[in-house]
């Protein structure tokens, strides 16, 4: 079987795919922990305390639900705007990634995860390197090419 894909990552790619790692990890949860115990806080503390601290109360309840992926955005941004168009190809014999001139061949050996989310695919070469295939990319051969990809890592 032969899987083919064209396409660039956007900047919602990247900002979606961290946002993925990092609320869906211990981070994550720290960072809802602090926003509602700021917010218990807040409630608890508010009409007894000066407008200075109130500021600060504020500041620590948005730090988290706004701030951080404000942050992860401008980040996304600059990612998706060094990233080129790529066309990987995935078959038996592994996968072949071309962008501008440069031709990579992987073997599947060399793949060392493949990690599921709503909407999108991502299959990783190294611990912190990847290929993000997004559901609009990969169309409704979604779930056919996930279980082909984790068949050809089993091997």
């Amino acid at each position: 079987m032969k899987y083919k894909y064209k396409y660039k990552n956007s900047t919602a790619d990247f900002w979606q795919l961290s946002m993925y790692f990092i609320y869906g990890s211990m981070i994550g949860i720290c960072n809802t922990i602090f926003t509602a115990a700021m917010i218990l806080l807040a409630i608890r503390i508010w009409s007894d305390v000066s407008s200075f601290v109130r500021m600060l109360l504020a500041l620590s309840i948005f730090l988290f639900p706004i701030f951080q992926p404000l942050g992860i955005y401008i980040r996304a941004r600059k990612q998706a705007a060094a990233s080129r168009e790529i066309e990987i190809s995935f078959d038996d014999g592994g996968i072949r990634v071309k962008s501008d001139q440069t031709i990579s061949d992987l073997d599947w050996k060399s793949i060392k995860k493949v990690s599921k989310k709503p909407n999108m695919l991502v299959i990783f070469s190294t611990t912190t390197r990847g290929f993000i295939l997004t559901n609009k990319v990969l169309g409704r051969q979604n779930n056919e090419f996930y279980h082909y990809v984790v068949s050809k890592m089993n091997h």
